[in-house]
């Protein structure tokens, strides 16, 4: 019931935060060009290659990365980009349901899972800087069922 809820919804992109190393790896497979190199030689911009623009948007619209941590040995800086390959979100490892108390319904269930992101038709390179650090590919959630009628209902997914 959960994933077709998921199925239910319309297809999104995954936000993918690019570290430093992702910036290597992205520029590696082609997926964005160093187009400048400012004076303080920690900034760049990489414009995104036509392979990149089939593999990700940037938040801002335009096809142009502004790298701009705050020193060389800055590694927290981050930029993001969202795939174009959008799917549904995945629902795995549910767990046993439990008996829960919810008001106005008299029978009901509790089951904990995980959602997950899809990267099908995402890139391996893509899909290699979504496991660096920062991102979240997973997040623990709940899903509250009820019996109405005799049949069980998803009520809420939180």
């Amino acid at each position: 019931m959960v994933q077709a809820k998921y199925d239910q919804t319309p297809p999104v992109g995954v936000n993918i935060l690019v570290n430093d190393p992702g910036m290597l790896r992205g520029a590696t497979a082609k997926l964005w060009d160093r187009t400048k190199i400012y004076p303080n030689k920690i900034w760049a911009d990489f414009k995104l290659t036509p392979e990149g623009k089939k593999a990700v948007v940037l938040p801002g619209g335009g096809d142009v990365i502004e790298w701009r941590p705050a020193s060389l040995d800055d590694k927290d800086y981050t930029i993001l980009v969202t795939t174009v390959a959008s799917n549904h979100l995945r629902a795995h490892d549910m767990g046993d349901l439990q008996d829960e108390m919810m008001g106005g319904s008299g029978t009901s269930k509790v089951g904990k899972y995980t959602e997950g992101v899809n990267l099908t038709g995402v890139p391996e390179v893509l899909q290699q800087i979504a496991h660096n650090p920062g991102n979240r590919l997973s997040t623990k959630k709940e899903a509250d069922f009820s019996l109405e009628n005799g049949a069980w209902v998803l009520k809420a997914i939180r």
